[in-house]
């Protein structure tokens, strides 16, 4: 987290080195970023960031932590669907409009997805319990017309569209619109063969 010396910075410095510091992560993930390019973007020394954040680490957190928290936030509103598919096809695409509305934000994120090794098994203990509570609220109250316990289906319409949107991370190419366009097309067909039934 933020020392007290970053917290008393003025808005517009402070500003700066979040956007430098979120651009390089997008760019390179966290193993292969740079405190360097960090330094030399936002126009401040090393021993200046090293005053405002312990370590790389602390840093790539403040940024994931603050991320999460406003897309959280800007997504908690949605008025979605009672029909669990047509919910799912809903919040997939805010999902992604967020993104492409906020595309340093959104590269972020999406690189964060991406990560593997140590730092992606620290991602997971740290945000898992909040992609938990995402898939919760998303299929809780929805209908289901199903033939099968409730709790085992919501496990694997989850299962599903986890190994999906990974999938999808992995092999994405293009624009964001385009990325919407695709992602939210995919989901339908692997959304459809759940629908009926395999």
């Amino acid at each position: 987290m933020p020392t007290k010396v970053f917290n008393e910075l003025d808005s517009e410095k402070k500003r700066r080195i979040e956007e430098a510091a979120m651009e390089e992560f997008a760019a390179y993930g966290y193993d292969n970023s740079s405190t360097n390019r960090i330094v030399k973007e936002c126009g401040i020394s090393k021993g200046s960031l090293f005053k405002y954040f312990e370590s790389k680490m602390e840093l790539y957190f403040y940024l994931a932590d603050m991320v999460t928290a406003e897309m959280m936030r800007d997504m908690s509103g949605l008025a979605l669907p009672a029909d669990i598919f047509a919910r799912i096809e809903a919040y997939a695409a805010a999902e992604m409009s967020w993104y492409i509305d906020h595309p340093a934000e959104g590269r972020f994120i999406i690189a964060a997805a991406q990560t593997r090794g140590e730092m992606g098994v620290k991602l997971a203990e740290r945000y898992g319990s909040q992609g938990d509570a995402i898939y919760e609220a998303l299929l809780g109250g929805a209908d289901m017309d199903i033939h099968h316990d409730r709790r085992c289906a919501a496990d694997v319409i989850k299962w599903v569209l986890a190994g999906f949107k990974e999938q999808f991370l992995d092999t994405m190419h293009g624009s964001t619109e385009e990325l919407k366009e695709g992602y939210t097309a995919r989901l339908s067909v692997y959304l459809d063969i759940l629908r009926s039934g395999i």
